[in-house]
């Protein structure tokens, strides 16, 4: 099989190693506009050579969709997957008139969306669609209150590379005081507000701009929990698993969850999860075995269970075990490349 996938506005971490994993047995071409190095990733140029929002990428898409058309006409994929609403509309015009099945990635549980028209755009590219890819239950209902038929829906969650992801291996180092680790800057104000009910931890936060790096430095300041508070900005993706691996317990509150990347991570690392219940996390995370679901914006609540699992050692090997045998078990990389290529198998079908 030919599979062409398409990231017009860049790549995640996760998309390159699918398409490793996709490549084992089939031809799979990466499209995309961010310059990134690598087997079967081609850099389609359109518009300036900087990093743009979906919405300022629109203007360049024909120029985009030009190129995919040009190379789609002279070898024809077999199957188009298109990650997100722009992807969406490049992968539609380069493939007219090639008789090529789309299937459709959509991310319409993003907490920064932009409404009305592009709300939209979803809804036609969703409905046009061969098939359309939800993450988790949680956007398959909300695909299907936006029309897309329900047999044109897949559940297919993101993957976690199990690999670099484990149990064994370095991690960064840390003092006495017992570690908490809140990944991403949404919903972190509720771990610092946690944090006051928890009185011997650290919080370490990874992510956020300069401007979410303030806010939550003045939270910690009028909390008096600053200097039990480390703000550490955009980590590499390449330090995470040391990172998740240095701490106790991994926090992951943001009131909306498109993917639930972060709990997998920590889940594959056999820390275990305290996080929101909602979006993807419903999903990964069997509340009580492989950790614990939060309703947003409940610090009491979270400070509860960060201070039960903290006491009892216990508990936190066992619900960390279990959390990385889910972690291996379920969303592996190679599980879902499986899935995918079910996917488009049936889409061709």
């Amino acid at each position: 099989m030919d599979i062409a996938i398409v990231c017009a506005h860049g790549l995640s971490p996760e998309t390159p190693a699918i398409a490793r994993q996709l490549a084992r047995g089939h031809r799979v071409t990466v499209y995309t506009r961010a310059k990134v190095k690598g087997a079967g990733v081609e850099h389609v140029p359109a518009g300036p050579d900087v990093e743009l929002s979906e919405s300022d990428l629109l203007p360049y898409l024909p120029d985009f969709s030009a190129a995919l058309r040009r190379r789609w006409h002279k070898k024809r994929p077999d199957i188009i997957h298109a990650h997100s609403w722009t992807s969406g509309l490049a992968a539609i015009a380069g493939s007219e008139g090639l008789d090529v099945p789309v299937t459709q990635t959509l991310n319409i549980l993003q907490g920064d969306r932009a409404p009305g028209p592009v709300r939209r755009l979803e809804c036609a590219i969703g409905r046009r669609a061969k098939t359309v890819i939800a993450v988790c239950g949680d956007e398959k209902t909300e695909l299907i209150k936006m029309g897309v038929p329900r047999t044109n829906i897949s559940v297919v969650p993101h993957g976690v590379d199990v690999e670099r992801f484990r149990r064994h291996g370095p991690a960064l180092p840390r003092g006495t005081r017992p570690r908490l680790l809140h990944i991403g800057h949404t919903g972190a104000d509720t771990a610092v507000n946690a944090l006051i009910a928890v009185p011997d931890a650290e919080l370490l936060i990874a992510g956020g701009d300069e401007l979410s790096i303030r806010r939550l430095r003045d939270l910690a300041r009028s909390h008096g929990v600053a200097d039990r508070v480390e703000l550490l900005g955009t980590v590499p993706h390449a330090t995470m698993p040391k990172l998740i691996r240095s701490a106790d317990l991994v926090l992951s509150l943001s009131p909306t969850v498109p993917n639930g990347i972060a709990a997998l991570e920590a889940m594959a690392c056999g820390v275990p999860v305290i996080a929101s219940a909602t979006g993807a996390h419903l999903d990964s995370i069997v509340d009580g075995v492989t950790g614990f679901l939060i309703r947003p914006d409940r610090p009491l609540e979270v400070a509860k269970r960060i201070r039960l699992l903290l006491r009892d050692a216990t508990l936190r090997t066992a619900i960390g075990y279990a959390a990385a045998d889910r972690a291996r078990s379920r969303y592996s990389l190679e599980r879902i490349s499986m899935e995918l290529l079910r996917v488009y198998e049936k889409a061709c079908a």
